[in-house]
Parts: structure tokens; C-alpha cells; sequence
């Protein structure tokens, strides 16, 4: 029997045990006390006691039984977060997004989730504070990003060895942003639109940062440590705060895609490092820039709006500077 052969024998041999294979019993009354606790939401109405639950709709089964994926994705409900959730010792993976109707907090069920490895908690009503007791789980993304969350980012969020992927944007935290919250390699961090305040800490100028987000806060200092030739960075959007620093001699990662460093206090010249950096999108307007702008190799990309409203910049693409 060919390779491709033994492929598709194990492929679907996969897929006929999903099926046969019951799910364990105490994972089936965790899932329908679940539903109960959503209030037997239609979408759920698959989900029925005398049946395989490996086979219901918005769960993945392992191949012993155990359900380790819930997707819970605009339900029309009007409740908390189940508890019950936290009687699924196996879950990898929480998705519970686009739910206006679900409000109230994180549930301290969630403590007991050792293995879970992805938290999706997205565009719901949930509140309160983000609870210190996720770090007792094993997360490597964690995504809380537009419901209703207040107070500090947790300090104890940096106790995730594996934590890569942070998305908290879109709530009204506040305080300072705490140190060392991501940690391996190729790591994202999203903060935009909160009330965030204080300095960057400086550790995450280092490391293998990819994208990193702070728009649209209240951070203050000095964020050119973000930056340098070397860093794999290929997005970073400073926009919307009181930082205040010299750009003139700031050289910018090479690989950088997306820069906007809009509507701060930025002093200085256009670096002409960016002039080797073939950006996406730059946005400097709004700032108190001033000098010529450079005008070789990727600068004749951008136009005028990426330059706008700074205290004297001058040079294509706007008016020509005065003798």
C-alpha cells in the first residue's frame, strides 16, 4: 500500500472514531450543564443527554473521548459565563465571542483549566477585573480584547511561561502597563484603547517582539528603545498618547511593515533611516516635527496625510521648504 494510501486509512479511520467513540460522561454533563446555564440557547439544541456528544455541534473530542475545543460564537443570550466550563479538565481551547448579551466576570472555574492553552473572550459584556487566577492555567494566547474589563493589567499574567499572544484592547484598564508579560518568541501585544498610563517598560525592547500595539492610551517617556535595525518588529503603533522623544536619529527596524507614531508630542527631524524601510503604512501628523523631509528610495511612497499638523516639516510631499 502506497504512502498516500495509508494517509487516507488513517484520515478516515480518524474520523469514524470522532464518531463511534462516546464521549466521556462526565464531559457530557458538564457540557449540558453548559447549555442550561446559557439559558438552552436554539443553536445548542443538538446537545441532547442520551447522545454521543463527541458529535454535537461547537465541541472537538479527543481520541479518548475528551472534549478539549468549545466554540461558543454569537449565541443570542442573556446571561454570565458558564461556570461549568471549569468542569472540562481537558479544554485546550475557550471561544466565547460576539455575545453582547454576556455579561458579568470571568468565573473562578476557570482556576481548575490546567491545560488550557488558548483563551478566546471576545466583543461580550463581560466586566470586573481580569482575574489572577488565570495564571493558573497553561496559556499561550490570551485574548480579551473589546468587552468591558477595568482596573490593572495583572502583574501575574507574567508568571505564563508560554504566554506569546496578548490582546487586551478595546476595555477601560488602566495603571501602568506591568513588565515581562510575553515571553518566547515571535510575540504579539495589543493594549490599544485603554486607559493606560506611565512609561513602556523597557524590557520590551527586547526579545522577539512582533507586533506590538499601545494606540490610543495615556503612556508618557521615551519609546525609542522599541526600536533598532536589527529588531524583527514588523508593526508598531505608538499613536495616541504623550510620548515625547527625538526622532531624528532614530533608526528603525528593517522589516518594520506598519508605522504610526501620530498625535504625540515627537520632536525633532524625519529619521532618514525610514528612507530604507519599506513600510505599508507611516502616519507622523500630529506632532511637533520640524526640518525637511527625507526624500529618497521608500519615502516617495507616502503622501501628504502622513505628515500633516507638526510644527514645521517641509519638503515633497508638502510645500517646498524656505530658503
Amino acid at each position: 500500500m502506497s504512502n498516500p494510501h495509508l494517509f487516507l486509512l488513517f484520515f478516515f479511520l480518524h474520523i469514524y472514531l470522532s464518531f463511534s467513540l462516546d464521549c466521556n460522561a462526565t464531559d457530557r454533563k458538564a457540557l449540558l450543564n453548559i447549555k442550561s446555564e446559557l439559558g438552552n440557547p436554539p443553536e445548542l439544541s443538538a446537545w441532547l443527554p442520551a447522545t454521543n456528544c463527541c458529535t454535537w455541534s461547537n465541541v472537538y473530542c479527543t481520541d479518548t473521548g475528551r472534549i478539549y475545543n468549545i466554540y461558543l460564537i454569537s449565541l443570542n443570550v442573556s446571561t454570565t459565563i458558564p461556570p461549568s466550563l471549569g468542569n472540562l479538565p481537558e479544554l485546550e481551547t475557550i471561544q466565547l465571542q460576539a455575545m453582547p448579551g454576556l455579561y458579568g466576570t470571568i468565573p473562578p472555574s476557570f482556576s481548575k483549566l490546567a491545560k488550557l492553552q488558548l483563551l478566546f473572550l471576545t466583543n461580550t459584556s463581560v466586566s470586573g477585573v481580569i482575574p489572577d487566577f488565570l495564571s493558573r492555567t497553561n496559556l499561550s494566547a490570551l485574548d480579551l480584547s473589546y468587552n468591558k474589563f477595568s482596573g490593572p493589567i495583572p502583574l501575574s499574567l507574567s508568571k505564563l511561561p508560554n504566554l506569546r499572544f496578548l490582546d487586551l484592547s478595546g476595555n477601560s484598564l488602566s495603571g501602568r502597563i506591568p513588565p515581562g508579560l510575553l515571553h518566547g518568541t515571535f510575540r504579539f501585544l495589543y493594549l490599544d484603547r485603554n486607559k493606560l498610563s506611565g512609561d513602556i517598560p523597557q524590557d520590551y525592547g527586547n526579545g522577539d517582539l512582533d507586533t506590538i500595539d499601545l494606540s490610543h492610551n495615556r503612556l508618557t517617556g521615551d519609546p525609542s528603545f522599541l526600536f533598532g535595525i536589527t529588531r524583527p518588529t514588523t508593526k508598531i503603533d505608538l499613536s495616541w498618547n504623550q510620548l515625547e522623544f527625538d526622532l531624528t536619529r532614530v533608526v528603525f527596524p528593517h522589516y518594520l511593515e506598519y508605522l504610526d507614531l501620530s498625535h504625540n508630542r515627537i520632536k525633532g527631524k524625519v529619521s532618514k533611516s525610514l528612507q530604507d524601510v519599506k513600510l505599508r503604512f507611516l502616519n507622523l501628523s500630529y506632532n511637533e516635527l520640524c526640518g525637511e523631509i527625507p526624500n529618497r528610495r521608500f519615502m516617495v511612497n507616502y503622501q501628504a496625510d502622513s505628515y500633516i499638523h507638526n510644527k514645521c516639516l517641509c519638503g515633497t510631499p508638502l510645500p517646498p521648504c524656505k530658503s
